[in-house]
């Protein structure tokens, strides 16, 4: 598994490394989900900036945070993410759920 959760105040900031597929993806869930419910914050930020692949498990990955987010009264932002990984999450609707952030990249 290949994530770092960095926590502030109200904010979790969950930085994704490598490949989100079937064999990672039950990991992230479970370590991000105990880090939110243990901290319950307002805010979850998904960084993809180090993201390599993602198969439909990374929609999943989103889809089942934002139920959890949504659970909490807070809110999911999907950052850093490159312009194919975007298409591919519009596509999938994610955009009516979360905010989706390039950060500048292409």
């Amino acid at each position: 598994m290949a994530i770092r959760i960095q926590s502030s105040e109200e904010m979790v900031t969950v930085y994704i490394i490598g490949d989100i597929d079937h064999h990672t993806a039950k990991e992230m869930r479970e370590e991000i989900d105990a880090t939110v419910e243990r901290l319950k914050p307002k805010l979850l930020i998904l960084d993809f900036k180090d993201v390599t692949f993602m198969d439909s498990s990374g929609i999943g990955l989103i889809m089942g945070r934002y139920r959890l987010m949504n659970l909490l009264d807070g809110e999911i932002r999907v950052a850093n993410v490159s312009s194919q990984l975007k298409k591919v999450m519009r596509l999938a609707g994610l955009d009516r759920l979360a905010v989706i952030d390039n950060g500048g990249r292409s």
